[in-house]
């Protein structure tokens, strides 16, 4: 069975944007160290159109497919991308985008949770990326098998959370730290089950 994981940028706090979803503060951490480390290591999810300016030439190596919500994929229609992952099978959970805008883009209306219980099911040796954002996250809390938070050194104070759910408690295991000199750490953790 493949895994889902959640593969998220936040703050120290705990949220993935301000109130609105906007992230971009943290762009101001992409160093070349950290850079090259998102480069070798999760080349996937660096968007297809910013392949040349970060050197990624070679194929995915944790993910043939990404999960998101029509907030974070409405962040490359306003720029008039309708394929931002177009290297991966890109699935969007929507009710109100009902044509997708590219063949590449498959919307998700209804059953959200059975959809990724089918990709879960799928034979491949690559996962399931979740790209965000907190409403489908809080859906699928029960599917997420990892999480690879990379935070960034910044305190919001309030915003939009990792999870847009109501209170439960979900046990995880940590594995790999690894930090930066930019004072990011990326923590990778193992669902309970």
């Amino acid at each position: 069975m493949r895994k889902l994981t959640y593969y998220v940028a936040c703050s120290i706090d705990g949220f993935i944007g301000d109130p609105k979803g906007d992230a971009t503060s943290m762009f101001q951490f992409m160093d070349d160290e950290y850079g090259t480390f998102m480069k070798n290591e999760y080349p996937e999810t660096i968007p297809t159109q910013a392949h040349a300016a970060f050197g990624v030439t070679g194929g995915n190596r944790h993910f043939d497919t990404v999960v998101q919500g029509l907030a974070s994929y409405r962040l490359a229609l306003d720029v008039g991308i309708t394929s931002p992952y177009a290297h991966l099978r890109e699935l969007v959970a929507t009710r109100s985008l009902t044509e997708s805008p590219d063949a590449n883009v498959e919307l998700i209306a209804e059953d959200l949770v059975g959809r990724i219980r089918e990709l879960k099911a799928e034979d491949s040796p690559l996962g399931i990326w979740l790209c965000g954002g907190s409403t489908v996250a809080g859906a699928l809390v029960e599917e997420i098998d990892e999480l690879i938070i990379k935070t960034y050194p910044q305190v919001y104070g309030a915003g939009m959370p990792m999870f847009g759910t109501d209170f439960a408690v979900h046990d995880f295991t940590l594995g790999d730290v690894r930090t930066f000199g930019n004072g990011v750490i990326v923590r990778t953790y193992t669902r309970k089950r």
